[in-house]
C-alpha cells in the first residue's frame, strides 16, 4: 500500500496553441463522475459480490483511495460541502433539504475555476441545500457536456448517476425487469450469496435488498463507462483527470443518514493521465491511505487546476500546489433528517470512531419514524422482526428506545463498529482525545446545530448565519448553549436542579436544551414540572414545545396538550414540525389533538404533513361505547 503525498504542480502555464481539439490545455480538465448511496462496494475494492468491471479498470489505470469520506451520510448536506468547501454546521446547510443562506464570501468552487477560464458543467442534480447562483456553471442540465465549450478551452465536468440510489433498490418488480433488461445472466446478483452486515436480520427481504443493491451498482458502472468512452472517443483522456466516487454511503437502513462507516466511507478512484503523473497521489493500480474528507475535495481541484485557494475554504487541498500535510481526522454531522430531529456529531481518525449522540432519549427509528425511508423493505421486516421479539444483539440495538451518549469504535478491529468501546477503560484515552477534537472542531467551525433550527432561520434576522456569528459572536454565546447540551446528554438525575435553573436563562437556546434534558429524565425530573409548566408559556415558541413535550415525557399530557395544539398553527414553519413530532410520540394519547393534526395535513412543509399523516395513521378508532355512553 502506497501512504500517497502531494505532488508540486508547475506554475508556469503553457498558453493554448491552436483550436484543435487534441491540443495539450494550459491546466488539466477535471471530470468528475459521481453516483448516488453506494459503499465501496466495487471489485476493485475486494468486493467478490460485486460486477464492476468499468470501475475496476478506472482503478487500474488511477489511484484507489482506502480511507475518503463523506462528512453525513445523505445526499443535499453532503454536497452542500461538496460544491463550498465549507462544512455545512458552518454555513447552515447542515439540515436535510433546508434553504440556506450564503454569505457573499461563500461560493460554489466552480465560480473561481469559471474566472480562471475553465468551462464547467453540470449534469444534473444540484440539490445543494441553498439555491445555487446562475455564475454556478456554465451549463447545469441534462444535456450539460464538455463537447458545448470552445475549442481547446479547459473543462471541469461533473456527471452524476442516480441509478444506484436508495429509490431503485425498491422498484416494482415490472419497473425493475425494465431497468435490468439488458443485463446478462452473470450481471445478476443472487440474494442467496449476498454477505450481509452484522447488524442486518437475515430474512429474505433484507437478501432481496442487497441483491438489488448490487444490480444497481453494475447498472450505475455501466454509465461510467459510457463518459468514460466519451472522453476516449474525443481523444482526451490524455488531458483530463478523472475522479470518481460516491455521495455518501449505502441506501440501506443503519447505513444511509447515520455516521458509521457504512454510511460514511465512499470508494473514490482518481485517475491522472501520464501527462500529469507528477500530480498523482501514487503510480497505476495502487492505493492511497491517506484521510480524505469530502470538504476537502473544492480545495484539492482548484489546487490541481493552479487557482488559488480562497482563504475560508475550510477543507485543505491533498494534490497539486497547494497541498497540505495529511489530515489527522475527519468529522461527520447529523442534524434533521427529513422530518424528525436529531443531533450527532462524529470524528474519526485512521483507526477510530468517536460518535457523540446530543439527544440519546431519542431512538435511532423507533418513534424516530421517516416515511421515505420507512418504503425500504429492509427496515418494515427489520421492525417487525422487532416487535415481535425476534431480534438480539447487533439486529436488536438499532430497535432500542435510546442511544448512548457516546459511542467509540475500533474501525480496524471491528469494521461493522458493533462493539461500543466507550465504557472501556483500556480505551479510556482515545475516548477522551477523541472528545477533545469533536469539541475543537465544532468550536472551530462555529457550529450551528446547537440551535434548534426554529431559533437558526430568525435570531439573525436577514444576515446569513455564517456571517452573524462572526461579525457579532456575542449572538450566539456557543460555549453556554454547549454547556446546556452537554448536560441535557447526560440524562442524570443529579441534573435537575442545574437544568431548572438554565430554562430562565436569556438566551432561548439554552432553555431549549434545559427543556430536552428534563424531558429526557421522564418521571425521574417531575420536580421539574411546575417550571416546565411555566417555560411552556415562554416567549420562544420553540422552548414552548420543548417544554411541553417534557411535560408529556414525565406522563403529564393534560397539561403538554394545549401548548403543542396551539403551536401547530405557530408562523414559524419549524416551530410546527416539532410540534407534530411531539404529538406523534404520544401515540394514543394524542387523540384529543386528531382534529388538529387532520389540519395540518394541508401544511406548506412537506415535512409537518409527513409527522402528520403519521400521527393520524397511527390512531386507531376510540373504543365502542356502552349505553351509557361511557366507555
Amino acid at each position: 500500500m502506497v501512504f500517497c503525498l502531494a505532488n508540486v504542480l508547475v506554475a508556469a502555464s503553457v498558453a493554448l496553441v491552436g483550436s484543435d481539439e487534441r491540443a495539450e490545455p494550459s491546466r488539466p480538465n477535471i471530470l468528475w463522475i459521481t453516483c448516488e448511496d453506494i459503499s465501496p462496494n466495487l471489485g476493485c475494492y475486494g468486493d467478490r459480490y460485486a460486477v464492476t468491471p468499468n470501475l475496476d479498470r478506472l482503478a487500474s489505470a488511477g489511484v484507489r483511495f482506502t480511507h475518503a469520506f463523506a462528512p453525513i451520510g445523505v445526499c443535499a448536506p453532503s454536497r452542500s460541502c461538496l460544491i463550498t468547501g465549507m462544512y455545512p454546521p458552518s454555513i447552515g446547510t447542515h439540515h436535510m433539504r433546508c434553504a440556506g443562506r450564503l454569505p457573499d464570501v461563500v461560493k460554489c468552487f466552480p465560480e473561481y475555476l469559471r474566472q480562471a477560464g475553465y468551462y464547467c458543467t453540470n449534469n444534473v442534480k444540484t440539490d445543494y441545500n441553498f439555491q445555487h447562483p446562475a455564475t454556478a456553471w456554465d451549463e447545469s442540465s441534462n444535456r450539460a457536456h464538455w463537447r458545448n465549450r470552445k475549442p481547446g478551452q479547459a473543462f471541469f465536468a461533473v456527471f452524476n448517476f442516480t441509478s444506484c440510489h436508495e429509490s431503485q433498490i425498491r422498484l416494482t418488480e415490472p419497473e425493475y425487469a425494465k431497468r435490468t433488461a439488458q443485463f446478462t445472466p452473470a450481471e445478476f446478483h443472487d440474494p442467496t450469496k449476498a454477505a450481509l452486515p452484522p447488524y442486518h436480520p437475515d430474512a429474505p427481504e433484507v437478501r432481496r435488498d442487497w441483491a438489488r443493491y448490487a444490480d444497481m451498482i453494475t447498472f450505475m458502472d455501466k454509465e461510467a463507462g459510457r463518459v468514460l468512452k466519451q472522453l476516449d472517443d474525443d481523444g482526451l483522456a490524455d488531458d483530463t483527470i478523472v475522479f470518481y466516487f460516491s455521495d455518501h454511503g449505502a441506501g440501506m437502513p443503519r447505513s444511509k443518514r447515520w455516521l458509521y462507516d457504512s454510511s460514511l466511507r465512499v470508494p473514490f478512484i482518481l485517475r491522472c493521465p501520464k501527462k500529469y503523473e507528477r500530480l498523482a497521489p501514487g503510480s497505476p493500480g495502487t492505493t492511497c491511505d491517506r484521510l480524505v474528507s469530502f470538504v476537502d475535495f473544492a480545495p484539492t481541484v482548484l489546487s490541481l487546476a493552479g487557482v488559488a485557494v480562497p482563504k475560508q475554504l475550510q477543507g485543505h487541498a491533498f494534490l497539486g500546489d497547494a497541498a497540505a500535510l495529511p489530515r489527522e481526522y475527519i468529522y461527520g454531522f447529523r442534524d434533521r433528517m427529513d422530518e424528525r430531529y436529531d443531533m450527532i456529531r462524529a470524528v474519526r481518525d485512521r483507526r477510530y470512531k468517536y460518535i457523540r449522540n446530543y439527544m440519546p432519549h431519542l431512538p435511532y427509528f423507533h418513534d424516530q419514524h421517516l416515511s421515505y425511508a420507512w418504503e425500504m423493505p429492509t427496515l418494515r421486516v427489520w421492525q417487525q422482526l422487532s416487535v415481535a421479539g425476534k431480534l438480539s444483539g447487533p439486529q436488536a440495538a438499532f430497535m432500542a428506545r435510546s442511544k448512548p451518549m457516546e459511542e467509540l469504535y475500533d474501525t480496524e478491529a471491528d469494521p461493522h463498529e458493533i462493539h461500543n468501546l466507550a465504557a472501556s477503560a483500556e480505551h479510556r484515552d482515545v475516548l477522551e482525545r477523541l472528545r477533545r477534537e469533536h469539541r475543537r472542531w465544532m468550536t472551530q467551525i462555529v457550529d450551528l446545530g446547537l440551535l434548534p433550527e426554529a431559533d437558526l432561520r430568525t435570531r439573525f434576522g436577514d444576515t446569513p448565519e455564517y456571517e452573524a456569528v462572526r461579525n457579532e459572536r456575542g449572538n450566539y454565546p456557543m460555549d453556554r448553549i454547549a454547556g446546556a447540551a452537554d448536560l441535557a446528554g447526560e440524562v442524570s438525575p443529579a441534573n435537575v436542579g442545574r437544568l431548572v435553573e438554565l430554562l430562565t436563562d436569556a438566551d432561548p437556546a439554552v432553555q431549549f436544551w434545559a427543556a430536552t434534558g428534563l424531558g429526557a429524565l421522564g418521571d425521574q425530573a417531575k420536580t421539574a414540572a411546575d417550571a416546565l409548566g411555566a417555560a411552556s408559556n415562554n416567549s420562544a415558541p420553540v422552548v414552548q414545545v420543548a417544554a411541553a413535550d417534557a411535560l408529556a415525557r414525565m406522563g403529564l399530557v393534560d397539561r403538554a396538550l394545549p401548548v403543542l395544539v396551539r403551536r401547530l398553527s405557530d408562523k414559524n414553519e419549524w416551530v410546527r414540525l416539532y410540534a407534530v413530532c411531539a404529538l406523534d410520540r404520544l401515540d394514543d394519547r394524542a387523540r384529543p389533538a386528531l382534529d388538529m393534526l387532520r389540519t395540518v395535513l394541508s401544511d406548506k412543509n412537506q415535512y409537518v404533513v409527513r409527522v402528520a399523516t403519521h400521527a393520524v395513521s397511527e390512531l386507531q378508532p376510540p373504543p365502542p361505547q356502552g349505553k351509557s355512553g361511557k366507555p
